[in-house]
Formats: C-alpha cells, structure tokens, sequence
C-alpha cells in the first residue's frame, strides 16, 4: 500500500514591505530625493534645449526670415548686387530690439539685410537660360540640363565654403550659415545677366563678365567688411586685406566656369 499524503500546511503570505535599510526612497526622505532628482533632470534637459535652440538660431536662423520681400526690395537690392559703387548708403544692418535682445530687421525693412529669394530666383534664371544656350545650339536634353543644375549647386557650395573659410580665418565668431548662402547666391545674378546679354548679342559678354565679375567682388568685400565689423565683431587688419582681396579675385574664375555652358566640367 502506498504512503497517504499528510494535510498540507497552508503557507504563511510573503511580506512585501520594504526594509527602511534596503531601499534608499523609504519615509518621508523619498520625497526629497525624487524632487531632488526631478529639479536636477529638469535643469539638464533644459539647458540640453536652450543649448540647441541657441545653435540652431545661430547657424540657421529663421528660414522664414529671408523670403520677407517687396518689389521694392528687390529691386534696390539689385542695384546694390550690380552697381555696389552707386550704393551711397551706409553697409550695416538695422536693428531693432526684440525679447529684450537686439535683433536685425527683416529685409523688407532693411536694404542690407540677407534674403534667399533673389539668390533662388538667380539660380533658377541661370538653369532656364543655360538651357536655352544649349537649344540654340542643338544641344538640349533633360540630362544636360541636369548637369548645369548640379553645375550651378556645386558652384554655389564653393562660394558658401570660401565665405565662411574666410569669416573662420579672420574671427573667431561665427555668422548664420543662411546669411553666408544668401550672401554667396547673390552671384547668380550677375551670371544670369551675362548670360542674357549673350543670346542677344554675342559680343556682350565680353563685356558684361568682366564688369559683374567685379561688382560681385566690390559687393563681397563691402558686406564681408561689415559681418567683421559690426556682427562678428572681430577684424584683423594684419590679415583681413588679404583674404577680402582673394574673396574679390576668385569671383573671376568663378563666374567663367559657371558662365561656361557647356557639358564638361572644366571648358
């Protein structure tokens, strides 16, 4: 015969009380370490977003900023890209005080200030009439026009990089990278003009490189001398005549690869 089972003994529940010795937030101290703990987590996550938010209005900006634009801007602007000798004016920016803090004027209010929408209307006006160049000479495909565009881009970025190349050269402050790609596009309008004059007489350019060439240059050099003065406030004058002067040559060579329409890289 088997063994019965004896009458189970019923078990006695766990006790799941925490020891005041074995965990740190027992009593009255937890409320005062998770308050602690919530101030300190609160202080870092907001200086973690100050942080990025202060970098982000550095080197970006508002984007929104730059296409605040009239008819009347645009066409004094132009004047100033295309004949800066004739802008009797003062070169500095408007401020005006916002937040309790100095801010510059849109460029609505304010001639000097940066914009994007002539540097992206240029650019535009430079790929529609590159690609009329080539029909007039047989040679327009969707492929060619798609080189020009990625032709136009990497000129673009080469002119960003030697601006800001420059402003890290001569200061140790920094400017709004859309500030430096507004400043650096302004250079399709002159190409674009060059260009025009071109399809309707071909001598024309000739003429019209050289000069927007050198009114590109005149008009880098007044804005660039003005970023160092008045906004990155730093200016070396053992340097900054230097690198001004290559900023104002290398427009040259720029201007005739881009005014170069052609389907290789170089000529």
């Amino acid at each position: 015969m088997g063994t019965q089972p004896g009458p189970s003994v019923p078990q006695q529940p766990f006790n799941s009380q925490p020891s005041p010795f074995g965990n740190p937030f027992y009593g009255t101290g937890s409320g005062l370490i998770r308050s602690g703990l919530g101030a300190y987590g609160e202080k870092i996550l907001g200086s973690s977003s100050e942080y990025v938010q202060s970098n982000i209005n550095r080197y970006f900006a508002d984007p929104q900023y730059y296409f605040q634009v009239n008819d009347d801007y645009v066409r004094n602007k132009l004047k100033v890209v295309l004949f800066p000798f004739l802008h009797r004016g003062h070169w500095t920016r408007i401020t005006e005080p916002v937040g309790g803090r100095l801010s510059y004027k849109p460029p609505i209010y304010d001639i000097n200030a940066p914009d994007l929408y002539i540097p992206f209307m240029a650019f535009l006006t430079y790929v529609v009439l590159a690609g009329l160049v080539l029909g007039i000479h047989g040679k327009f495909t969707p492929e060619a026009v798609n080189w020009l565009f990625m032709k136009g881009l990497v000129g673009w970025f080469f002119q960003v990089m030697l601006l800001k190349l420059s402003l890290y050269s001569l200061s140790s402050g920094e400017a709004p990278l859309l500030d430096v790609v507004a400043y650096a596009g302004y250079s399709f309008t002159g190409i674009s003009l060059a260009i025009l004059g071109r399809m309707l007489w071909s001598y024309s350019y000739y003429l019209l490189m050289p000069w927007t060439c050198l009114c590109m240059g005149i008009f880098l050099v007044k804005t660039m001398k003005r970023v160092l003065y008045a906004e990155v406030r730093s200016y070396d004058s053992r340097r900054h005549h230097y690198l001004l002067l290559l900023i104002a040559m290398a427009q040259f060579p720029l201007f005739i690869w881009l005014g170069n329409i052609s389907l290789h890289w170089l000529f």
